[in-house]
């Protein structure tokens, strides 16, 4: 019986000695990926590491989410602005100024700007002088003649006075659109503004041409008041040195009730 119970203790001891590396083998290792205990809580720190560099990595394609927005609000931003409209126009100032020349134009006296009331009258009273008109025919012709001069001159005068007129509106509105211009949040505007501009040079060009216009009809009309004039000096004077016709000699008393 003694010997059974040595035995018996033997293998035990055996037992435990043999069990006793792998028992002990995890405690004396130094693995990579080790677990610590807290009670029922267990912490890893390599799955602890990976959790951060993947919220990591979250935050960083949610920061460029955000500014991707925000660069695509400034290009609708500024899309918005580029599309805006110029809150001035000078539209309606600039065909008051262009309407008023057109009125004085279209009041010049005697000859108009028309084609076929300028062929007309010259025909009339410039091209074709009467050679059986009475003096009194031929005086009451250069004095239209004449007429047509002095209005003409005085139409060219209160064309260039419109004009002149003009200069201090044109001049507010060149500097408004200038300023317009220069403060324009977006391409729409400054091309509006400069097309603005653009426009307020053609009607100071439309005014120049009628200032042009009404300055070489007057001086058309004094030309033609001189040929015609001539003409009418050369048709007298054959008159006068006709025979039988022009001048006839005669006695003439100069004082009366004399000796």
């Amino acid at each position: 019986m003694t010997k059974y119970r040595f035995r018996f203790a033997g293998a035990t001891a055996l037992a435990l000695a043999l069990a006793a590396p792998v028992t002990l083998s995890p405690m004396l290792a130094s693995p990579a990926h080790a677990l610590f205990g807290f009670g029922d809580i267990v912490y890893d720190p390599t799955n602890h590491a990976e959790n951060l560099l993947t919220a990591a990595r979250t935050l960083e394609q949610i920061n460029n989410q955000i500014q991707s927005l925000q660069n695509e609000a400034q290009m609708l931003i500024n899309q918005a602005r580029n599309l805006a409209s110029l809150p001035h126009s000078s539209l309606q100032q600039l065909q008051r100024n262009v309407q008023q020349t057109q009125q004085l134009l279209a009041q010049a006296q005697n000859i108009a700007f028309d084609v076929q009331q300028v062929d007309r009258m010259f025909q009339q009273d410039y091209a074709n002088l009467d050679l059986s008109a009475t003096d009194s025919q031929l005086v009451a012709d250069a004095r239209s003649r004449w007429e047509n001069t002095v209005g003409g001159l005085q139409d060219a005068m209160r064309v260039q006075a419109g004009v002149v007129g003009n200069i201090d509106t044109n001049r507010a509105e060149m500097s408004e659109l200038v300023g317009q211009s220069q403060g324009a949040t977006g391409a729409l505007q400054a091309t509006q503004a400069g097309n603005q501009l653009l426009a307020l040079q053609s009607q100071q060009l439309s005014d120049l041409v009628a200032v042009m216009s009404a300055n070489g009809r007057s001086e058309a009309l004094i030309e033609a008041e001189r040929a015609a004039a001539a003409e009418q000096g050369r048709i007298q004077r054959e008159r006068f040195l006709t025979p039988g016709a022009g001048y006839q000699p005669g006695n003439a008393r100069m004082f009366t009730g004399g000796n």
